[in-house]
């Protein structure tokens, strides 16, 4: 068991968004190894297909499980929404999720019960926020919003940008005129436009995102499993991309705050 304690976390993403995730995850558990994925070749997910997201998930999950991982952290909320099952079929590893912890967050911090969902346009269709947050609560009024040029705008490093706080007002706007207090940033891209969505919403509005709820969500899974790690030293963290490593480690860098190691390109 101690060997298994010892194995690291997989984290996986579209792209850079879920480095949010695993910024938490190095804040709350420094001593666990963190062996990461985006697939920076083909973001955005949020446009394309259930069944296309499905396939992706099932080879980014054969990566990561054949890195010898004690746990799948799915830090990509589309991927969350339409293939969990195929993730969880493959693995004989415990999977947490961001999507169940961003509603569980946003049901329990909202005080009017009327609660956003900013989302790519896949997550939005699949209706797996709706259905998240109304497990958690039936008294809620849900406005969801689809923002297809969200991932875009991160990606390309344009987190605090005029033309993303252009886009960032015409995608909250019908959000804000249903008078919710609480929204939830349905993808882990979108905390790193949380200035810009701050400032538009309000000091009023909550802004959840599930890269905090995540990371305890972790620990918990695992102490009860006992796989926390027992090395009491600074963890060694991997990150592989399937394209464009150079830029992934420039905005990385700056969605972690420290400097990253070698960024590993990954051929299909």
């Amino acid at each position: 068991m101690s060997v298994a304690r010892n194995r690291p976390i997989g984290v996986f993403d579209s792209g850079v968004g879920g480095l949010t995730v695993v910024r938490a995850l190095m804040a709350a558990l420094p001593h666990e190894r963190i062996v990461y994925f985006g697939d920076t070749a083909r973001v955005p997910y949020g446009v394309k297909s259930s069944a296309t997201v499905a396939g992706y998930a099932a080879q980014i999950t054969d990566f990561l499980l054949k890195c010898d991982v004690k746990m799948l952290v799915v830090a990509c909320n589309t991927m969350a929404a339409v293939a969990m099952n195929v993730i969880t079929d493959m693995s004989p590893v415990p999977v947490i999720n961001v999507l169940d912890a961003g509603a569980a967050a946003a049901a329990r911090a909202t005080r009017n019960r009327r609660v956003g969902v900013l989302a790519t346009l896949t997550t939005v269709h699949s209706g797996a926020y709706v259905r998240a947050l109304e497990s958690c609560r039936q008294d809620l009024t849900i406005v969801s919003q689809a923002c297809p040029l969200f991932v875009p705008l991160v990606e390309e490093g344009w987190v605090d940008h005029p033309v993303t706080a252009l886009t960032a007002r015409e995608y909250l706007a019908p959000v804000l005129a249903a008078a919710v207090d609480t929204i939830v940033l349905g993808c882990t891209h979108y905390p790193l436009l949380r200035p810009v969505l701050g400032r538009l919403a309000g000091d009023q509005v909550t802004l959840i995102d599930s890269a905090s709820t995540t990371a305890a969500e972790v620990d918990e899974v695992l102490r009860a499993s006992d796989l926390a790690c027992v090395e009491q030293r600074l963890a060694h963290h991997e990150f592989h991309v399937t394209d464009f490593p150079q830029r992934f480690r420039a905005v990385g860098e700056l969605c972690l705050g420290r400097a990253l190691p070698d960024v590993h390109l990954v051929h299909w």
